[in-house]
């Protein structure tokens, strides 16, 4: 199956965050407080992505006060933090919405995504994940995670739907 076949039926895209929404570093301040730095055009990617109908969800193992700020910036109501089955909460998601798997896509970067990545209709991944993990994506960006590698994709998929153009015309009135 050719890579727009598996991105034409998508209505839902879901992310991991580390290493996927970010570079992946993890840092700690002495107090024990968590940053994360995220990418200014992988979240106006995912607003464009949903502005032309798709699903984000965040399904990520970690919890963090910050993601929960970035996915509410973003209009991502679907945040699922500290989950050890990833796979199990996209079952329940696929079933909350109605879905098939192959209605789906999920980007992750790390051998815990891997359930999840091979039960989806597309597999996304960045080109620091370890190779088992590049060999089971369907896809793998050119960019880096945190570095555009999230709006690489979501423009990957608006123009396999045909979607983009809509979402790029307000910018080029």
């Amino acid at each position: 199956m050719s890579l727009a076949e598996r991105i034409k039926p998508l209505r839902l895209v879901a992310f991991d965050v580390d290493g996927v929404l970010t570079d992946g570093g993890l840092y700690l301040s002495d107090s024990g407080e968590e940053f994360k730095r995220f990418n200014s055009l992988d979240g106006h990617g995912l607003k464009m992505l949903k502005a032309s109908g798709v699903e984000l969800a965040i399904i990520t193992g970690r919890t963090s006060k910050c993601v929960e700020l970035r996915a509410r910036n973003l209009g991502i109501t679907r945040l699922y933090q500290g989950v050890e089955d990833k796979l199990a909460t996209m079952q329940a998601l696929l079933a909350e919405l109605k879905l098939a798997p192959e209605a789906a896509a999920f980007m992750g970067d790390d051998v815990v995504d891997l359930p999840v990545m091979r039960r989806v209709g597309l597999a996304l991944s960045v080109p620091a994940a370890p190779q088992i993990v590049r060999d089971h994506a369907h896809y793998v960006s050119q960019r880096e995670a945190g570095h555009g590698a999230v709006r690489e994709v979501c423009e990957l998929i608006l123009g396999a739907q045909g979607t983009l153009e809509a979402q790029l015309a307000p910018y080029l009135k």
